[in-house]
């Protein structure tokens, strides 16, 4: 049996089309050796010496930087017969031709620059392993590598303490150079209070009910950053971010300044703007050019540092969570550690709420690994991020949810979740502002730029319909690449007109009000069970639930999440559970998923004879190759 090492390179921590290899791999009867995500170079020579085959993965942009020593390696080494592959999305700034011939050269037998076919993969295989003998096997063979080792104390519910937090802020801010010009909390306070605050603007974009428009937008230097957030708001943003790029979002601080030194107005080399390494006097200067709220958006590993420099340099909104920025993203990062680092940002977005009156928002990104995600572990994941955050003093939360495809269940999960959080902790009652994120489609893109457009058209009236407070935006160019300036531009117009055109024909109020039945007896069960066996304690009942499979994320690269549970769509485009894993759902629930992908079954009799990761890459190729009349789905 031949046998392929699969893994992720780098920061990057795309999981879902590695789990579709794999799984197509050992149908076709290889032997996989699955290191997962965010491995070095040199996790992948290790497992080179007994080896057929190996396969990088890499869709940051970023994978001559995260290759820089493979002839290094490859002598160090000395000679390995394994056929090196790679492929993703593997730069940002060079064509696909230019990337191949670059890795062709280094000595990587083939290179898909883009989108790989899974058949035209397996047809490679074949060809390039025929009359080999397979690789000698040891020992080691198929074990997946040891996690780290490490004491692990389950995280408290309670408020940070003063000296607890002022020690640890110390600490923090020597973590780059830059730290210390965020080390004064009153000024940092003077310069925001001077910023338009994105919390006041999701309360009155609720009472008008007129959602918030928001693209994503980041490159490397402040001067293309500062075009950038001019053209988007000429073009109608309301509220414009720092995307931050993949390597100082994993914290390699060094290798962003290697990057920005490369990069320059017209040509960046970061996939993101790296708010860090450009400190607290750019970024000021960026907001007092800049009259819309601003919001940090990131992943990053240990997100304290960029926080302080976020809101030092006038950004009023921080995104992420210690579930939702972690699970997803990290392959070996224990919820008893991302907890306790999170707490520091909700602590720092609190005391600018208790000293100076300045509420900050704090959102957490539900879209979690976006790919035919139920929603109930979307909305349930959330709320807890957001218990723990108000359990710290944070007084603006947003709750993000990614499309899934079907109208009236997504319009059903946004309600039900805002409804939730009201109840838990809405301004009524606890003085926290609750506003609900609709995220345009997150999972991959149709190819076809006509099809992106249908798609981000009716996703735009599926997100006015909704009524949540803002949209996170997509572009025609989603499937290709960094959209460019008109292109986001371009969406922006695109959804306000459909935002604008959306009425209450676009509903069937009845298949809304089903899908809210079911998805709050969902978060129900979910939500007590958590509970319940953390005592009582939000923190613990996480640590607890993931531990247990309670709560467990599809597709999700993390070690500390099992991985059991698996949606696919059912006749009308909805994601229903082929797989519950351990997840605490009582039987009706159960048989009502059932129910409903026997239907779909039972309409095809060929994806019938599909495995479940099968039918999985079936949905998912459904929409990258366009097939699909209009958008939502049906």
């Amino acid at each position: 049996m031949h046998r392929i090492v699969l893994g992720g390179i780098g920061a990057d921590a795309h999981s879902v089309g590695l789990f579709v290899l794999r799984h197509a791999l050992t149908e076709s009867g290889y032997q996989v050796i699955d290191l997962r995500t965010q491995n070095e170079l040199r996790d992948f020579f290790e497992a080179a010496r007994t080896a057929d085959v190996v396969m990088i993965s890499s869709m940051d942009g970023h994978s001559r930087f995260y290759t820089r020593e493979f002839l290094e390696l490859r002598k160090e080494y000395g000679t390995l017969d394994a056929h090196w592959y790679i492929g993703g999305n593997l730069s940002v700034s060079s064509s696909p031709d230019e990337v191949a011939r670059h890795f062709r050269e280094l000595g990587f037998r083939r290179v898909f620059p883009g989108y790989a076919d899974l058949r035209q993969v397996l047809r490679n295989l074949e060809h390039d392993l025929a009359g080999r003998r397979p690789a000698a096997l040891t020992a080691q063979d198929g074990r997946t590598p040891a996690t780290r080792s490490r004491t692990l104390v389950l995280p408290e519910d309670q408020r940070m303490e003063d000296e607890h937090f002022r020690i640890a802020r110390k600490e923090v801010l020597q973590h780059w150079r830059t730290g210390r010009d965020a080390a004064d909390l009153d000024a940092n306070a003077e310069f925001l209070g001077g910023r338009p605050l994105l919390a006041a603007a999701q309360l009155r974009a609720r009472h008008t009910g007129r959602p918030l428009l928001q693209p994503r937008c980041g490159v490397a230097d402040a001067i293309g950053q500062a075009a950038l957030f001019s053209a988007l708001h000429r073009a109608g943003a309301n509220v414009l971010s720092y995307q931050v790029d993949s390597l100082s979002r994993n914290n390699d601080y060094s290798g962003a300044e290697e990057g920005l030194r490369a990069s320059s107005p017209d040509r960046s080399v970061l996939n993101g703007f790296p708010v860090v390494n450009h400190g607290v006097r750019a970024l000021r200067q960026l907001a007092a050019r800049t009259p819309t709220p601003l919001q940090t958006r990131h992943s990053t590993r240990d997100p304290r540092l960029l926080g302080e420099i976020s809101y030092a340099g006038g950004v009023t909104a921080f995104e992420g969570g210690a579930i939702t920025y972690n699970l997803p993203y990290y392959k070996d990062y224990p919820l008893e550690e991302s907890i306790p680092v999170w707490q520091y940002v909700d602590r720092l977005t609190g005391l600018y709420a208790e000293r100076y009156g300045i509420i900050l928002d704090r959102e957490f990104f539900g879209v979690l690994t976006a790919t035919l995600l139920p929603p109930c572990l979307a909305i349930v994941t959330t709320l807890l991020e957001m218990l723990m955050a108000v359990g710290q003093g944070v007084r603006s939360v947003s709750l993000g949810y990614a499309e899934q495809g079907c109208r009236s269940q997504d319009v059903a999960a946004i309600q039900v979740m805002d409804e939730m959080a009201d109840e838990l902790v809405g301004h009524a009652r606890h003085g926290v502002l609750v506003t609900t994120v609709f995220h345009q489609y997150m999972a991959a893109f149709p190819e076809a730029r006509q099809k992106a457009l249908a798609l981000i058209r009716g996703s735009a009236r599926t997100a006015a319909l909704s009524g949540c407070g803002r949209v996170l935006l997509k572009t025609t160019a989603e499937a290709w690449g960094i959209p460019t300036v008109t292109e986001n531009a371009d969406a922006i117009r695109q959804a306000r007109r459909s935002v604008d055109a959306a009425t209450p024909a676009d509903l069937d109020p009845a298949a809304v009000d089903m899908e809210k039945r079911l998805l709050r007896a969902e978060c129900d069960h979910l939500l007590n069970a958590v509970l319940e066996c953390g005592g009582g304690s939000v923190t613990k009942g996480v640590v607890r639930a993931f531990r247990l499979g309670l709560l467990d994320i599809p597709f999700a690269p993390s070690v500390h999440n099992r991985g059991e549970v698996l949606g696919i769509r059912d006749t009308g485009g909805a994601v229903r559970l082929l797989a519950p894993g351990r997840l605490p759902l009582p039987a009706d629930i159960r048989e009502f998923h059932r129910d409903r992908i026997q239907e779909r079954l039972s309409k095809d009799r060929g994806q019938s004879r599909r495995t479940a990761a099968e039918m999985a890459a079936f949905d998912i190729r459904r929409v990258i190759e366009g097939d699909f009349d209009d958008w939502p789905l049906s």
